[in-house]
């Protein structure tokens, strides 16, 4: 089994010039799991919304105005 001991030991052997490489994979690392977590609260802060507003526009509709019409400037040949 692996432990944070064991990976403590292995990042001593490291070659000093592979140590940003790998403070930057572990910062990836972090990163991940922090978006994975915001992700989770994202959708049940979404689906929160959705229940709480549902039909809010039920009786005011949203309705899409007339398209009108554009000038034509040049004819293509």
């Amino acid at each position: 089994m692996i432990t944070r001991q064991l990976i403590k030991k292995e990042i001593d052997t490291i070659p000093e010039n592979y140590i940003e490489v790998l403070y930057k994979i572990i910062k990836a690392l972090q990163i991940s799991n922090r978006s994975d977590t915001i992700k989770k609260k994202s959708n049940t802060d979404w689906l929160q919304f959705i229940n709480e507003t549902y039909g809010c526009l039920a009786y005011d509709p949203i309705e899409r105005g007339k398209q009108g019409e554009y000038e034509i400037r040049e004819e293509f040949k």
